[in-house]
């Protein structure tokens, strides 16, 4: 062990024994001193992979030194560190409004720009990565490897060849759609549904992320747009920050049983969001009440976007939705498990997208051996959580890129149109 993975060894254990074990109440147990010790443990033994991260929007909006403690923020290198953080994809998060005003890949490209810049500004706090050797390679070396993803499909402006370049970028994943429908499927947010799933230009663009070994990331889609995806891959997808709808009934933007198992039997994972209102009942519900309420609040009063914006910051605040608790998430977790086994559920925690809306316990990038805590008074081994915590994703990042090299080979091969075909004919 390096001395900067030692230091932060420690300093895991003192917040681990504060958070965890309960010792504000100034007496802990043996078997909390136990546990404190053990989620030390586990939080540096085990590399910590997070999927979904909206720190690019966040220090968009407001720039903050991330390589320092910020005041602002779920995201910053001393709390990752100190929360066991490995690895976190940040999203380029591109609002639907460029679906219809233009410029959506040039503003991709920024964003990414910036997210790179962050290695090279602070390279002995953050490193790019790009595969899962590249992680397997930095972790333990005290940086946070950071991979960049692109969240809502606008970007690629309806040209197929525009895959290849944000490949080429370092982005790992696309988040096909966010809030509104728009040129590749429908959301899971939009009432309208356009195609009825993917939209034909979609069905181009997913088979030729499987050739490019690009992850095909699930959340937002509708539950149409879902199985239409699923049905059309040839390599396993990804819901890399979506938790399960078991409860939050009606609530689409989560998953329900049937996808969960339908993900999981084409071998893929779901990573849970913690935000509140994707993990507790209540809460939820009080979420889509609000929410209701301020949509038709400015569709009566057309207010325009700045109003919109100091409207919706009034009413938040008068009308609290509460929040979830660490437990929550484990629940979450422990309902994938019980659904389709161990392999296919991991953490997409989402933070810096969801406000403050966050769970007691994980409030920030801090708070994962709080997780782990959980996960293990829950009965979960060692092993259990190096999957939930690294392991499931990196084996479906793994077998997408296999399967990307091999959709490329057979391209390049002499009748490689006859190999497919025949291959087909046998799957």
């Amino acid at each position: 062990m390096n001395r900067n993975r030692m230091a932060v060894f420690f300093l895991t254990g003192l917040v681990s024994a504060l958070s965890v074990s309960g010792c504000h109440r100034g007496i802990r147990t043996a078997e909390e001193i136990e546990l404190s010790k053990k989620v030390n443990t586990l939080a540096q033994e085990y590399m910590i992979i997070d999927t979904h991260q909206d720190v690019p929007w966040r220090i968009g909006k407001k720039y903050e030194d991330i390589s320092k403690r910020t005041k602002t923020g779920d995201f910053d290198y001393p709390r990752a560190r100190r929360g066991g953080l490995d690895a976190a994809f940040m999203a380029a998060y591109v609002s639907p409004e460029y679906e219809e005003k233009g410029g959506a890949k040039a503003y991709a490209d920024g964003v990414i720009d910036m997210v790179q810049g962050w290695a090279r500004k602070w390279p002995g706090k953050f490193v790019l990565a790009g595969s899962p050797e590249d992680l397997r390679e930095q972790f333990g070396q005290g940086r946070v490897s950071i991979v960049p993803a692109i969240e809502n499909g606008a970007p690629i402006e309806g040209n197929i060849d525009n895959l290849a370049h944000f490949n080429s970028r370092g982005v790992r994943y696309i988040t096909l759609v966010h809030s509104k429908n728009n040129h590749i499927c429908d959301s899971s947010y939009d009432p309208e549904r356009k195609w009825h799933g993917l939209s034909p230009f979609g069905e181009k663009v997913v088979p030729e992320m499987n050739r490019l070994g690009m992850i095909i990331d699930v959340s937002h889609a509708s539950d149409e747009a879902f199985y239409h995806i699923v049905e059309l891959s040839k390599a396993p997808v990804v819901a890399t920050h979506s938790s399960c709808r078991h409860f939050t009934p009606d609530w689409e933007r989560n998953m329900d049983d049937a996808m969960i198992k339908l993900l999981a039997d084409k071998g893929g994972v779901i990573q849970i969001n913690f935000g509140s209102m994707f993990v507790n009942t209540d809460v939820n519900r009080r979420f889509v009440g609000r929410k209701t309420h301020i949509l038709e609040h400015i569709k009566a009063n057309n207010l325009q976007e700045a109003e919109q914006e100091a409207y919706v910051k009034k009413y938040c605040k008068a009308h609290p939705i509460g929040e979830a608790d660490v437990s929550d998430v484990a629940a979450h977790i422990d309902h994938v498990v019980k659904l389709v086994g161990i392999d296919y559920v991991g953490l997409g925690s989402d933070f810096d997208g969801v406000g403050e809306d966050l769970p007691t316990g994980l409030k920030d990038v801090s708070g994962y051996p709080n997780l782990i805590g959980e996960l293990l008074k829950r009965g979960y081994t060692g092993e259990d959580i190096e999957k939930i915590c690294s392991g499931n994703f990196l084996r479906v990042w793994s077998e997408v890129r296999r399967i990307g090299e091999e959709l490329r080979s057979e391209k390049s091969l002499p009748g490689a149109k006859h190999i497919v075909r025949q291959r087909q004919c046998f799957r």
